[in-house]
């Protein structure tokens, strides 16, 4: 026991073996900072998700129970059954699903060209433009939603459709203003979706298409099968963000009247009136149960996606350019 201390006392005594002793003792403060921090960010964040879950499986009882926390001590999944019912659940997601996944297309070969553009080739007024795409970034959504609602109320490009069939159409209620826009590059995000293409196409080195023109191959068969091959991890990126945002997005379908039949989250905002009416359930405490399952439904499509391309996105995001 002696000799232990002995060589303790030794130890603090050297001061190679003080600084490594202290040393020690910073990293492990700063895990322990660590993992409180993380541990603070999860709950801040999963706790409301927690909560909705916990209460759309809670039965009747379970409502008015202040003890019932985590878990409901009369489960069930009525409430999913009845939602589903109500939300015409399947035929709705189905076509949100296709809606999204047709607009995400449409966003990655728009928004890949247009940054390949700006990154490989030379033209009049390049700084101009790509600073116009910057501030679709900067500008907020709201700042131009007259102007949006005006242009698609009485659509009529270079009075085309005036000449055509006597007068301008009105796009409201449907989904080709957001096609219309995605497919000119103005889409939801398509500003940010521009800059992480046009960073990553930029860290490309040039000798790839010079290769490949010297071997005979064109412009579009190098964009195409070469280099948008290299810049799968920018595809992925934009992809990724391209579906969760699309597929949350309300102000854009609020704003062109998309049908809900096309929009699911749109028949969240009238879950609880539709279930009051046609189920005559009156109590606001188990309408609020409803409606958490019906977010957690609505939820669902779009944290399977993340979780079957979390490693590809994490990967994408450090090789774009858009962190650091």
């Amino acid at each position: 026991m002696s000799m232990k201390k002995g060589r303790i006392k030794k130890a603090f005594q050297d001061p190679y073996q003080r600084m490594l002793l202290g040393n020690d003792i910073k990293k492990f403060a700063l895990t322990i900072l660590q993992i409180a921090i993380i541990v603070g960010v999860c709950y801040v964040i999963l706790s409301p998700v927690i909560g909705m879950v916990v209460n759309s499986i809670s039965g009747d009882k379970d409502a008015y129970n202040p003890m019932v926390f985590i878990f409901p001590q009369y489960p069930t999944l009525e409430r999913y059954k009845l939602v589903m019912l109500r939300m015409d659940y399947w035929p709705t997601i189905t076509k949100n699903v296709l809606y999204v996944l047709t607009l995400t297309l449409i966003q990655v070969l728009v928004c890949s060209m247009v940054g390949y553009g700006f990154a490989r080739f030379e033209f009049p007024f390049k700084k101009l433009l790509f600073g116009l795409v910057v501030v679709m970034i900067v500008i907020p959504t709201y700042t131009i939603k007259l102007p949006l609602y005006v242009t698609f109320r009485n659509f009529d490009p270079l009075s085309i459709i005036t000449a055509i069939k006597g007068g301008p159409i009105n796009l409201m209620g449907t989904p080709w203003p957001m096609y219309i826009m995605s497919l000119l590059g103005c889409g939801v995000r398509s500003g940010l979706y521009i800059y992480i293409f046009n960073q990553f196409f930029r860290g490309l080195p040039k000798e790839i298409e010079e290769a490949a023109f010297v071997d005979g191959a064109g412009m579009w068969y190098t964009y195409f099968n070469i280099m948008l091959k290299n810049a799968s991890p920018a595809v992925i990126t934009v992809t990724v963000f391209s579906l969760v945002w699309q597929f949350n997005d309300s102000f854009f379908s609020n704003l062109f009247l998309v049908s809900p039949d096309i929009v699911i989250s749109k028949k969240i905002s009238t879950l609880a009136s539709v279930i009051a009416n046609e189920d005559k359930i009156l109590n606001v405490t188990l309408q609020e149960l409803y409606l958490h399952a019906g977010i957690i439904l609505v939820l669902l499509p779009i944290i399977l996606i993340y979780l079957l391309l979390q490693r590809y996105f994490i990967e994408g995001v450090e090789r774009s350019g858009i962190v650091g």
